[in-house]
Order: structure tokens, then sequence, then C-alpha cells
């Protein structure tokens, strides 16, 4: 008997852990950055959501920060059986989403890899940077994960519109 998986969504700001074999986490990221961590011996993972690398809100609404996701993600993954030593990341996204404006996307994956490092988190794994969007989905029982990319996609043609010529309206 087949065995029928549940998706669990990861919107930006928000984070999930389970053990459960039937549950695929899922999240799209731009300039965002997901960290997939793993325990193989509990069988336990989780997933996480955040939009900047840091900031000063404490508040619940702080889990779009980095350093708020990631502790909040590592403490319910030990609630849920892990042992931190054992705890395995890979990470997705940091994609630079326009050039009008600072890379917030290199940023965030910055901010992921120095945490883990510092935290003594291997990280097996990571896809960081580009331009393209990326769909991302992880199996917390077992630690697999993969991406596809969205492609991007040209802007659409400006609509040239011909103006009649009337009283009000000047033509170049």
């Amino acid at each position: 008997m087949k065995q029928t998986l549940k998706t669990i969504t990861v919107v930006q700001g928000d984070f999930a852990v389970s053990a459960d074999p039937t549950h695929v986490m899922s999240t799209v990221l731009g300039s965002c950055v997901a960290v997939c961590l793993h325990d193989p011996l509990a069988k336990v993972g989780g997933m996480n959501h955040f939009l900047l690398a840091s900031g000063r809100d404490t508040s619940s609404a702080g889990l779009k920060y980095g350093v708020n996701a990631m502790e909040l993600l590592i403490n319910k993954m030990l609630r849920a059986g892990s042992d931190r030593r054992r705890l395995q990341a890979k990470v997705f996204g940091g994609a630079r989403m326009t050039i009008h404006a600072r890379d917030v996307g290199k940023s965030n994956g910055d901010f992921a890899l120095d945490f883990l490092e510092r935290e003594g988190i291997s990280c097996l794994s990571h896809s960081l940077g580009g331009t393209m969007a990326r769909r991302v989905q992880f199996v917390p029982s077992t630690g697999a994960a993969r991406q596809m990319q969205i492609t991007e996609t040209p802007p659409p043609e400006p609509m040239i519109s011909q103006p009649k010529a009337g009283p009000n309206i000047t033509l170049f």
C-alpha cells in the first residue's frame, strides 16, 4: 500500500519540524534562505525560511530574521529528540532578485553558513546565489532535499498605444 505524502508549506518567517516519514516540507525562495536540518539517528528534520540575516525585532515577528529563525528551529529539533552534535544542514536560496538594491540574498546566505560554522553544525550541501528563485522540497525524516529552479521569464513587452490626435494631444 502506497503512503500518501503530506506537504507542509514553510512560508516566509516560519519554520517546521517533523519526524513523520509521510511529511515533505516545501518552500519557494528568492533572496530568502531556507536551512534544512536533519538528525540522521533520531530521524527528525526541520526547515526554516528567513527574509533577512539580522534585525532588532525580538517579537514573534522576528522569525523573519536569521538568528531568531535558526535558534527556534534548533530548539524545536532538540525538543523533538535530536542531538545538537548530530545535526546536519542543507542550505538553499539567497538569490539576487534585483540589481537596484543591496544584495540581500548574499547577506542571507553568508549569515546561514557563518551561523552553522560558529555552532559546529555540519553543512552537507548548499545552493546559494544566482538570480533565479528556487522551490525546495525536504523530507525531514530522511534528510533528502531537492531543488527546482524557477526559470526566469522575460518581462512582458511594453504596450505601445497610438494616441489619437486631438486638440489636447501633441504627437512628437
